[in-house]
């Protein structure tokens, strides 16, 4: 299983950005779609965002509403989610996911999981 380490989380005023990353070891990280989830105390685990393995085609949850970007760079084995105009909402650990060849919503499908970065939105 490649392992994953996410970073960039922190404390934000609302209105805010972030930055997260989330780099993979090994020589293969081309090889895996990636994800984005996330989790806040007494819910559920969320999809955020999904990349597919050349970065060319992306997929968002609908409460993103333009403010989250995913992107990757294969060449430093890492993906990133960009996010603009945070809300209190949005506290949440964040976590990377490595999937197969085919992008998913789902998170019983993916093998491999980051340790979380905290994301703390106040207003």
């Amino acid at each position: 299983q490649v392992q994953l380490v996410e970073s960039g989380g922190g404390l934000v005023q609302a209105g805010g950005s972030l930055r997260l990353s989330c780099t993979a070891s090994g020589r293969t990280f081309g090889g895996y779609t990636m994800g984005w989830f996330r989790q806040a105390p007494g819910k559920e685990r969320e999809f955020v965002a999904s990349i597919s393995r050349g970065g060319g085609t992306t997929d968002y949850a609908d409460f993103v509403k333009g403010r989250f970007t995913v992107s990757r760079d294969n060449a430093k084995n890492t993906v990133y989610l960009q996010i603009h105009s945070l809300k209190p909402e949005d506290t949440a650990v964040y976590y990377c996911a490595a999937g197969g060849s085919v992008m998913t919503r789902q998170s019983r499908q993916y093998r491999s999981w980051g340790q979380g970065t905290q994301v703390t939105v106040s207003s």
